[in-house]
């Protein structure tokens, strides 16, 4: 048996266009009743046997919506964003373009002073790393989508650049089990989330 860990994808306060780097808004009134509408199907997670939370806004709010008493983790923090926190995609291409392109096009700069994203994935992957280690033992993650996708690259093993093609939608789960080093992706059975998509 292996440390199983369920991440759970913090329900958004916009639309993905709409995202901010570090957003630290809280839910907005149709979050939260997005977050309630979905809690019997993901109560269920509340009987990990340890349960977390990024400690940002939104991820702290969807743990408490969904029942799970969360306890908040540094580690599970999203990227560092340096002076881009708090703005879109837009906003920052409006700004600095030519900054974005040099990101986007190679994941190991970070123009904007922050965390690169090579960093970013060793730091997410650092805190899955050194959970717990007991044979069967549950774990619950409720985090920003882009932390979960951090998470994916590293259980991965797969190039930063992968980073850019995962896309984690709101309150959607995933799974991965394993110990420090070996991790392997876990899916599951079909559920509600296919007719959310």
């Amino acid at each position: 048996m292996a440390l199983r860990v369920t991440f759970v994808a913090a329900e958004g306060s916009s639309s993905v266009l709409a995202e901010r780097f570090e957003d630290d808004r809280p839910l907005d009134r149709a979050g939260w009743s997005e977050v309630q509408r979905v809690a019997h199907e993901l109560l269920p997670l509340a009987a990990a046997d340890l349960r977390y939370c990024s400690p940002a806004p939104r991820s702290r709010a969807t743990g408490k919506g969904l029942g799970y008493a969360p306890l908040v983790q540094l580690g599970l923090y999203d990227c560092d964003m340096g002076r881009w926190r708090g703005l879109t995609l837009g906003e920052a291409m409006a700004r600095e373009p030519e900054a974005v392109d040099a990101w986007l096009a190679d994941p190991r700069s970070a123009p904007y002073g922050g965390e690169s994203l090579p960093a970013f994935i060793g730091r997410v992957g650092g805190w899955l790393d050194t959970r717990p280690v007991e044979d069967g033992c549950r774990v619950v993650a409720v985090a920003e989508p882009s932390v979960i996708r951090a998470a994916l690259v590293y259980v991965l093993q797969a190039p930063p650049a992968t980073y850019w093609n995962i896309d984690v939608r709101s309150l959607s789960t995933i799974g991965v089990a394993g110990r420090a080093g070996r991790w392997s992706l876990r899916i599951e059975g079909a559920s509600a989330q296919i007719a959310r998509a």
